[in-house]
């Protein structure tokens, strides 16, 4: 299928094929009939694309200060590496889709196959949606004016937080195509309005509606302009639907409102506030959250949970809905925004003009296919290749995120393995990073990757919740598997992978299983493994990890979705000692930080683990340090004797003869060798990198760690 990406390292708008998305549960797979570029929000993308270097670091300072930090610990060549990287993903463009519905996810109500709903896909031949970002089209409503109903619900969520009533004075400062809808609102909510614009066309056509203007471009004062306008009382609330640097708009704001006046700040402008604007009149200013209430709540838009309608009468969903239903009365007219259509083949051409001088307003793409979607392909070829892995490992990729894209499959590919499917959930990052990295195909059908024909091995980098079915799925198919850790999230998944690995011959006679454990293969962690192999006596071991602090919504800080960050990557620390001491754990211990009067913060922690041959391993995982420190520290005492492992970038030995001390030009946190090993042991049948017990063993003491830690 067809669908439009954004290069964002050379700017160009791209129309790419990419394989169809799959349903899920909780959702609807759509075929598209029409779909609105976004001419604030796509506009700002497609910039920010073709700016410099310079230009995009100028537009992001936080993450410029983020980039020097992240040097000073782990060094230029691995920063830069992470930048590339970042700016080397295409962006789906687009979110203001029409079409029918092809499918129904498990769980969803209220939809049937071959209605026409209006979502928030992107700008593609086929799309999946949350059930709670769709919303059913009414018959009297077009789907060229649907198209608007995304957009429209922005405008009235600004609308709803302004609380206009009947006969209220209104300003709307920027008249695109947000600004024109909120007009329309204001205008049906019984208000008089004030449109205020540099634009000509969109000046009459907010004239035409029904609206006082205001023209910047001749230099009107809009302040005398809105004093008359309010007869001389100050206007009751201002929206800024408009785009700018300047802190202009928002000064003048304040000054046109009378005392308990209200700004709605719907688009994006600067925000140094003069106090006194506000002070002596009381005024309230609030920022308008794009859709309405469930915007960016996974619990609402991910899993479909919706708030009790009683209790949140307008969600964003319920906003979709309002909006079709002003269309549907007549009460708002889209098709007057209307400036240009064009097929979704031609999506180059859209955006060059979005991004040129020509006069334009709403964009529209059609999709002159859209009956043939439901037949849209799941994978699409990339090159040719042997139909068998020939004595190599060959690799079905399920995931294609940024640790995937960027570090695991090179990896693999340098390790010599035969890259044969790339899957991704929406196909994007799939056919994108397949196209790079030199794979046979890319899809979105996981279970038809890991049963496909010449696949012999299954490499996972999803979401952690995925991890312990998609490895279940790949034993029983007699692939060999690798894990991105973690293995699991639970005690019980655990014990169906044991069983699934068992069932498929165990170690030594069944398909290798291996958790992308790395740090127990980086150079400088080999090293130390020998230097202490010859003291043979019990260590005290200690690792820091200085993991940085992650939002409480991140999804790796969801016991469901990623388990939380002891499992998902205190793993890492828990693994290496276990490595470091030769012998199997007898005992854990786990205390999180508590906060008085509050639960204890699972992703600060120290765990304590004993080991059979008496030692002794303290992991601190600690997420409310200083980016600026070091993220990873052992420190390793035995025999009178000490090691420093410092953020796998050098090794300094203490008491050891001779130059034991090293240190590596680069920060190397033995990913490349741990792929290296695994395909190494899948071409050749030889023993797993990693004894099978040992990963079960981690495993299990990373689950205990975040229980008693939590």
């Amino acid at each position: 299928m067809k669908q439009v990406l954004q290069d964002l390292r050379g700017g160009e708008t791209l129309v790419v094929e990419t394989p169809a998305p799959l349903c899920r549960p909780g959702c609807l797979r759509i075929g598209s009939t029409v779909s609105l570029v976004s001419a604030g929000t796509e506009r700002t993308l497609v910039d920010f694309a073709r700016g410099s270097l310079i230009a995009k670091a100028r537009q992001q300072p936080q993450r410029v200060r983020e980039v020097l930090e992240k040097a000073r610990t782990d060094g230029v060549a691995a920063t830069l590496e992470a930048v590339r990287s970042k700016l080397d993903q295409p962006m789906a463009m687009g979110y203001c889709n029409v079409g029918r519905v092809l499918e129904v996810g498990a769980g969803v109500s209220g939809f049937r196959v071959g209605d026409r709903v209006v979502s928030n896909g992107a700008h593609a031949e086929v799309v999946v949606a949350p059930a709670n970002l769709c919303a059913r089209i009414d018959e009297a409503v077009d789907d060229e004016a649907a198209a608007f109903a995304v957009l429209g619900a922005i405008a009235l969520q600004g609308v709803r937080l302004a609380e206009p009533t009947l006969g209220e004075a209104f300003v709307v400062t920027g008249l695109g195509l947000v600004g024109l809808l909120a007009v329309q609102m204001l205008l049906a909510s019984g208000c008089r309005v004030l449109g205020i614009d540099t634009d000509p066309a969109r000046l009459a056509l907010a004239s035409g509606l029904g609206a006082q203007t205001a023209d910047l471009s001749k230099g009107e004062d809009v302040l005398t302009k809105a004093q008359a306008f309010s007869r001389g009382r100050g206007v009751d609330g201002v929206l800024l639907t408009l785009s700018s640097d300047s802190d202009r708009p928002v000064a003048e704001a304040a000054r046109m409102c009378r005392k308990r006046g209200r700004i709605v700040l719907v688009g994006v402008t600067g925000l140094s506030l003069d106090r006194a604007d506000f002070y002596e009149k009381e005024i309230r200013f609030q920022v308008s959250c794009s859709y309405g209430p469930g915007r960016y709540d996974p619990e609402y838009e991910q899993r479909g949970r919706d708030y009790p309608f009683g209790y949140v009468r307008w969600t964003e969903q319920r906003n979709f809905e309002a909006v079709l239903d002003m269309m549907a009365a007549d009460r708002l007219d889209a098709a007057a925004l209307v400036s240009h259509r064009f097929s979704i083949d031609q999506a180059d051409a859209a955006y060059e003009v979005l991004a040129g001088a020509e006069p334009s307003l709403g964009i529209l793409l059609t999709y002159p296919r859209a009956d043939e979607a439901a037949g849209a392909a799941s994978r699409i070829e990339l090159r040719p290749g042997p139909g068998q892995a020939g004595g190599r490992a060959s690799l079905a990729v399920i995931g294609a995120g940024n640790y995937a894209g960027r570090v695991l499959i090179k990896a693999m590919g340098a390790a010599g393995a035969e890259l044969h499917t790339l899957v991704s959930a929406n196909g994007v990052s799939a056919a994108h990073h397949g196209s790079r990295q030199g794979f046979r195909r890319a899809a979105t059908d996981a279970a038809a990757a890991i049963g496909a024909e010449g696949v012999n091995a299954v490499c996972i980098a999803t979401r952690h919740d995925s991890h312990a079915a998609y490895a279940i799925a790949a034993l029983e198919a007699g692939r060999s598997v690798f894990v991105e850790k973690p293995l699991c999230l639970t005690s019980d998944q655990l014990e169906q992978v044991r069983q699934a690995f068992d069932q498929a011959g165990g170690a030594g006679q069944g398909p290798v299983l291996m958790v992308g454990f790395n740090r127990r293969f980086a150079p400088l962690a080999v090293r130390a493994k020998g230097l202490l192999a010859a003291v043979g006596e019990p260590k005290a071991m200690v690792m820091t990890f200085n993991a940085g602090a992650a939002p409480n919504e991140h999804w790796t800080q969801d016991p469901e979705l990623g388990g939380g960050r002891l499992i998902g990557e205190a793993c890492h620390a828990i693994d290496l000692l276990r490595h470091l001491a030769g012998a199997p754990a007898t005992s854990i211990a786990a205390e999180g930080l508590h906060r008085p009067g509050g639960p204890p913060r699972t992703d600060v922690a120290t765990i304590t683990l004993r080991f059979e041959d008496g030692s002794v391993g303290v992991v601190n995982y600690l997420a409310n340090g200083h980016r600026a420190y070091p993220k990873e520290r052992l420190e390793v005492f035995c025999a009178g004797r000490t090691l420093v492992l410092d953020n796998f970038r050098s090794l300094t030995a203490h008491g050891w003869p001779g130059r034991a001390s090293a240190r590596s030009w680069r920060q190397d946190k033995g990913q490349s060798a741990c792929a290296r090993a695994f395909v190494d042991a899948v071409a050749s049948g030889g023993p797993p990198p990693i004894p099978p017990d040992e990963i079960f063993e981690v495993s299990r003491l990373a689950i205990e760690a975040a229980r008693l830690a939590g």
